[in-house]
């Protein structure tokens, strides 16, 4: 019997699967992975908004006021120049010398600077307060209004805030009732003034917020309603107790035997000019 000669041969296998294809399936789910994570931060962030703050330009803002704080602690601890220890030594009224201090520190405070801290124990509210009302300024803090003079300059001192983002120093505002305090504390004095009432108007309406009355007066601005520049709110509180703080506290010969006591409100800054005239449209606080 001639032996049988078997050849085994394996299987053809099916050719591989095409990769071409797979590429545009890969790149739209994690396309659609990308979008669904960017709609969920989102709303993320419009909850956070709503419930307390925009979160992002609140740490921006953060940052800027720890800088900001530190830059005031130096002015704050600052020995007056030579010029200003001969010029308050000619002055024996305290009231005379915090405006004489008040106005050389608004001399040389520049755009965005920190000129004062402003405290309101009523809704929780400390900042450091700048120096204008610019956009850029306003991301910093609080700032003052251009057409207003530092406390202890003239009869008006107005500052604006944000109410929802940068911090919103000025969110709760609105709930301020007569008889809370605001307490702006500068390098050369701390004031206090009283709050007397609030008033809703245009964004346009910008004399309600920088004339003068024939009183010393602090005007806080925000916009209204929340996420909406539609209109102004105005916190109106007039002043009732200053102390001196700083260079101020240096007394002439004359005066070094007398107590210090809280300036009289009525007798700061006698003879000092009246704030210009302010302009036609306020700047929209919202960024």
């Amino acid at each position: 019997m001639s032996d049988l000669l078997l050849t085994f041969r394996p299987a053809p296998q099916p050719p591989p699967p095409a990769t071409t294809g797979q590429w545009p399936g890969r790149l739209l789910r994690a396309l659609a992975v990308g979008l669904i994570a960017a709609g969920a931060l989102a709303l993320l962030d419009a909850g956070v908004t709503l419930v307390w703050q925009e979160p992002i330009s609140a740490f921006y803002a953060k940052l800027r006021q720890d800088h900001l704080s530190g830059t005031l602690r130096k002015f704050e601890h600052a020995a007056p120049t030579p010029g200003e220890r001969r010029a308050l030594a000619a002055v024996s009224d305290e009231g005379a010398r915090i405006a004489l201090l008040a106005r050389e520190f608004e001399r040389h405070a520049t755009q965005g600077s920190a000129v004062g801290r402003i405290r309101i124990p009523a809704i929780g509210a400390s900042f450091v307060v700048v120096k204008g009302t610019s956009s850029s300024a306003l991301q910093s803090g609080p700032g003052i209004y251009p057409e207003t003079g530092l406390p202890g300059i003239g009869e008006t001192t107005a500052i604006a805030g944000h109410r929802t983002t940068f911090l919103a120093p000025f969110r709760h505002i609105d709930s301020l009732r007569s008889g809370n305090h605001i307490m702006l504390d500068m390098p050369y004095a701390n004031f206090t003034y009283t709050v007397i009432g609030q008033r809703v108007v245009a964004p346009s309406d910008v004399r309600a917020a920088v004339e003068n009355l024939g009183y010393r007066r602090l005007v806080l601005s925000a916009c209204t309603p929340l996420f909406s520049a539609a209109q102004r709110i105005l916190v109106f509180g007039r002043l009732t107790r200053v102390v001196p703080a700083g260079a101020a506290l240096l007394r002439s010969a004359a005066a070094r035997s007398a107590v210090a006591l809280p300036v009289d409100p009525a007798r700061l800054g006698a003879g000092v000019a009246s704030s210009p005239s302010s302009p036609t449209v306020l700047e929209s606080l919202k960024p």
